[in-house]
């Protein structure tokens, strides 16, 4: 009887074992996300950028955008970004004029060969009358972007050199990517980081990584975590900071327009200069 117990016991176990499907790999998000590169489509997202030291976690910047897609990749973006700062942060700077720019809401659009930027920093440069500085190409990116997602999934070259190397995770992908890999493959990136010259130990800083995929192989989630030293080779040591991005809305319809002319000036207020360096309140970003 137990021989029979124990055979029917195996048996069933046999019949689970191939009743019970494989876990299929996670499609190829590469491939995914070059379908929806249909002219007036794209996608939406929402990110985080939280600094993490001493064990205490801090939100540091939230942004919010738009990618218009055309038949080869990203035509357009319109993004929207602001600082968690208050203007008590600032110390005896508090009431100064740099605090209330970065304590005021930053928003860049970018249309074909030029970029638009509004708000925050640029408040504070413009000439009366004029709400919008437009710059030409695309290289400049806001302020708030240095601390946006380093990694743009909507980069085919980005996203395929990423998951070189990487490993599969329950529902997509993880992995990680060095700060100078990254710059020589990413143009995104690199306008990200105009306030940063990296040093070499900037470059070293390794980029850990983990994207979640619905069932066509699109992105729905990616959290990108590193060390200060990714942005800045003074940052305070043990610093480290995550962006979390969720995207939603891939194939919807998206039209992003430049400002209206009447509000954009291509010159800045008298005196005024684009810095190329910034102090923040969590260390310094120097070009």
């Amino acid at each position: 009887m137990k021989r029979i117990i124990t055979g029917l016991a195996l048996a069933s176990a046999a019949a689970l074992i191939t009743a019970t499907p494989a876990h299929a790999a996670p499609k190829n998000p590469v491939v995914a996300v070059k379908k929806q590169f249909v002219a007036g489509h794209g996608v939406k997202f929402v990110d985080r950028a939280t600094i993490i030291a001493g064990g205490i976690r801090d939100v540091v910047v939230r942004r919010t955008g738009t990618y218009e897609f055309g038949k080869s990749g990203v035509k357009a973006s319109d993004i929207t970004g602001k600082f968690a700062f208050k203007a008590s942060d600032f110390g005896e700077e508090a009431d100064s004029e740099m605090a209330k720019a970065l304590t005021t809401p930053e928003r860049v659009i970018k249309v074909g060969k030029s970029t638009y930027l509004s708000g925050g920093l640029w408040n504070t440069m413009l000439p009366e009358g004029s709400t919008w500085l437009k710059v030409p190409g695309t290289t400049l990116g806001g302020v708030t972007d240095v601390y946006g997602q380093p990694l743009n999934i909507t980069e085919p070259a980005t996203l395929k050199t990423l998951l070189k190397g990487a490993k599969p995770a329950s529902g997509g992908y993880t992995g990680k990517i060095t700060v100078r890999d990254l710059r020589d493959v990413s143009t995104s990136f690199r306008a990200a980081q105009w306030l940063n010259k990296p040093t070499a130990k900037t470059l070293k800083s390794v980029i850990s990584w983990r994207i979640t995929l619905d069932a066509k192989g699109l992105p729905t989630r990616l959290v990108s975590t590193f060390p200060g030293t990714a942005l800045a080779a003074d940052a305070p040591k043990g610093l480290t900071l995550s962006i979390d991005t969720r995207f939603t809305g891939w194939g919807s319809k998206v039209s992003i327009k430049a400002p209206n002319t009447d509000e954009v000036t291509t010159n800045l207020e008298e005196g005024q200069k684009i810095p190329d360096s910034l102090t923040l309140p969590l260390g310094s970003i120097a070009h």
